[in-house]
């Protein structure tokens, strides 16, 4: 899967922006604030449909304007798509494929395709549970674009139910969304164990080959009891402590059992890596976590395009030159960096200047 040409409007700092671009890797040098992340950004909106910076869509929309536009022109071995998004600050999103308008933007889930490396990557690692929780959704995702509904489905029952709590409604009114909270939850449990399961021995060989000094482990941590690979059971667990935790619930008007609740446990050597590994460490495991991504989409068929954002900066020389091998295997990577030096000199590409907004081939 290639992007052979990336058009923005009114999309963050570009007025307008048609980009065209080549297989194998592309370079976009440019000093901090001056445009570069934001065509990273624009890929990675059309694959998760929303931003990495930022909550909302308002920020994304140039000051002055109602509307942001995306469209990029997608090439497959056997077809190109032309996929189009109009990104909207007080209204939904809407979407083309082909200039044929779609009934909603989850539509084009799965025809952009992107693994994304940066210096936030290290939030997966030290951050909240919500960054891991993040990370092997955006993995289910990328493997079955269906599974983001169920995702969204989900993530709206847990808010209308936590909306309810709040106004302490009654049994007959919470029922309905402690079946949903219930039926969703234990699939979704379910769909994150099964991916887990894949992507735990690539994982561990991956981090083996970056630094084997300590076995890292990846542990999924439930807020239910003996979470197993049965959604059934996963489902009655979460509905008996939806029942059993109703008071606690209604007083504080938040549900606290479900996936949403969830984390994954990132073990090195005999300890928890948040909070006693290394910086390094901590890098190493960042980075295999998304390498081991990357591997295990691939072993699925799929050609993920690779996005590497500032990020050399930020490694020392051996994982440097690791993620640089994964760049150059790819049939599409986007790399940005401030600094021309910071790029490893095995990777060579197509360059390009970004500067206010504007680029220009090198």
């Amino acid at each position: 899967m290639l992007i052979t040409n990336l058009n923005l409007n009114n999309y963050r700092s570009y007025t307008t922006l048609d980009l065209s671009l080549d297989p194998g890797v592309s370079i976009f040098v440019g000093k901090n604030g001056e445009g570069k992340t934001n065509i990273a950004e624009a890929v990675l909106y059309l694959t998760f449909l929303s931003s990495h910076r930022a909550s909302g869509n308002t920020p994304l929309i140039k000051l002055g304007n109602q509307s942001a536009y995306i469209r990029a022109k997608v090439e497959y071995p056997e077809r190109e798509i032309l996929v189009e998004l109009e990104i909207n600050g007080d209204k939904a999103n809407r979407a083309k494929v082909n200039q044929n308008q779609v009934r909603s933007q989850k539509e084009i889930f799965g025809i952009v395709q992107t693994i994304y490396f940066s210096p936030e990557d290290l939030d997966i690692v030290r951050g909240d549970p919500s960054e891991r929780r993040r990370f092997i959704d955006q993995l289910l995702t990328l493997r079955s674009p269906r599974i983001a509904g169920v995702i969204s489905d989900y993530e709206r029952a847990v808010k209308q139910r936590n909306s309810l709590l709040k106004t302490r409604a009654s049994a007959d009114a919470l029922n309905p969304w402690d079946k949903q909270v219930a039926e969703l939850g234990g699939e979704l449990i379910t769909l994150r164990m099964l991916a887990l399961d894949e992507l735990k021995p690539i994982f561990n060989q991956v981090y083996k080959d970056i630094s084997d000094t300590k076995p890292a482990e990846i542990v999924y941590k439930s807020s239910i009891e003996n979470p197993t690979l049965n959604q059934g059971e996963n489902s009655e667990k979460i509905m008996e402590r939806l029942v059993n935790n109703r008071g606690t619930e209604l007083d504080r008007g938040l549900t606290l059992t479900g996936p949403h609740r969830d984390d994954l446990l990132l073990i090195l050597g005999d300890h928890a890596v948040k909070g006693y590994a290394s910086h390094g460490e901590s890098w190493s495991i960042a980075l295999s976590l998304k390498l081991a991504t990357y591997n295990l989409l691939k072993l699925d068929g799929l050609s993920p395009i690779l996005i590497l954002d500032d990020v050399f900066s930020e490694l020392d020389e051996e994982r440097r030159e690791r993620l640089a091998e994964i760049a150059k295997s790819a049939d599409q990577t986007i790399i940005t960096v401030a600094v021309e030096n910071d790029l490893p000199k095995s990777i060579t590409g197509t360059k390009y200047l970004v500067r206010a907004g504007m680029v220009s081939k090198l």
